[in-house]
């Protein structure tokens, strides 16, 4: 019987089906409130809303066609003749990613692969029981990434417009407030996910401990991203204009990817989609663009966030205290700076006492099937959540 650690278990199962849940009502919801606003003939709003959407979904189904594309050796034959990916013709993969169920195509065989394995018994040798439950944890991973990619393109843009929407409009709704109480849930879960399933699938990285660990761990990133989303959230309501400066620190973000030199994918377009997308991440939180060390970017990132979050609500009090209450604008400067100081703590207890770092031995990649070589070669570029 394998570890645990090493074992694609029946939580993990349950937990891709409430992902996939989840993913589908986050949907749902900013839908349903792109609707209430065209019917209130709040345009601008109803494309914002739409917009998000649709850019979240075209990122990931660009990239999940991409790494279909890049797993050749995964390239089956039909008793027809038929080449096919992963069980599906290339013409099929097309014509759903066309469609927008990229990652629908992947949460249907990762829980059809799994089922099996976690749900019936069986005693296959140690080995090749390995290599299976490997393979499930690297098609998890791939498909958590794409799943961040989505939540940072449309989630968290959408969390700031609503918020702006509710603060600089005094307009609120069920609605508006399930949408955004979705987002926030969705990133959280997003992070966790990706963090926990990338560790994982890397044969020479310990995996991330449950319970406290990961608990710090999401504090750490909810409460930092929250510090941000509202900082910008006053800073829209100051200024709209102020979308200049968003597009800047996204620039920032993607310039700094770009002198990385990341090698994350297969052509060059796509590379500077990659690095595009990277810097609307570091818009919002940190990660770790190349897996190297990264204590002085994150002390450089930090440092330049807290005088933001510091200056949001200062700026808007002293250049404009008519645009919120007084009552309101003090619980949103109080909130914001609580979450950064707590933020900022957690992430510190983390990297101190509870982040794992004695490596495991690298697993030998030659005894595997080639797909699960090709998809652990491109996880090892992944993006390093910190």
């Amino acid at each position: 019987m394998l570890h645990s650690d090493f074992q694609y278990t029946k939580v993990r199962w349950l937990l891709a089906v409430a992902g996939l849940l989840l993913y589908v009502v986050d949907i749902c919801t900013d839908v349903g409130l792109a609707l209430k606003y065209f019917r209130e003939k709040h345009f601008v709003w109803t494309g914002l809303t739409l917009g998000f959407v649709l850019v979240g979904l075209l990122v990931t189904q660009v990239f999940s066609h991409a790494w279909y594309r890049d797993d050749l050796n995964d390239i089956q034959i039909t008793p027809e003749g038929t080449q096919t990916i992963s069980g599906m013709s290339k013409g099929g993969l097309i014509v759903w990613h066309f469609f927008c169920m990229g990652i629908f195509t992947r949460y249907y065989q990762l829980l059809k692969q799994g089922f099996p394995v976690v749900w019936t018994t069986g005693n296959p040798c140690a080995e090749e029981d390995r290599k299976v439950h490997h393979n499930l944890f690297c098609l998890a991973t791939d498909l958590s990434m794409l799943k961040l990619f989505e939540s940072f393109t449309e989630s968290a843009p959408q969390l700031l417009l609503q918020l702006y929407i509710v603060l600089g409009h005094e307009t609120c709704s069920v609605m508006q407030y399930a949408s955004m109480a979705f987002s926030v849930f969705k990133l959280a879960w997003a992070l966790v996910e990706y963090r926990r399933w990338l560790r994982r699938s890397l044969p020479n990285t310990k995996s991330m401990p449950s319970g406290l660990p990961t608990a710090i761990y999401l504090l750490y990133k909810i409460c930092t991203i929250t510090s941000h989303v509202l900082s910008y959230s006053l800073f829209l309501i100051l200024s709209t204009y102020s979308t200049v400066a968003l597009t800047i620190l996204w620039l920032l973000g993607t310039t700094w990817a770009h002198l990385l030199h990341t090698n994350f994918c297969s052509s060059r377009g796509l590379e500077f989609l990659y690095r595009a997308v990277i810097g609307f991440i570091l818009t919002f939180t940190f990660f770790n663009v190349k897996g190297q060390d990264t204590r002085s970017a994150m002390i450089v990132y930090y440092s330049l966030y807290s005088c933001i979050n510091i200056s949001a609500p200062l700026l808007l009090f002293f250049l404009k205290p008519d645009l919120l209450t007084t009552r309101t604008l003090l619980a949103l400067g109080g909130l914001i700076f609580g979450c950064l100081g707590v933020g900022l703590v957690f992430l510190v207890l983390y990297y101190l006492l509870l982040h794992p770092r004695d490596p495991v031995p690298e697993a030998d990649e030659v005894d595997s099937s080639g797909n699960v070589a090709e998809t652990t070669i491109r996880i090892k570029k992944c993006l390093q959540p910190c």
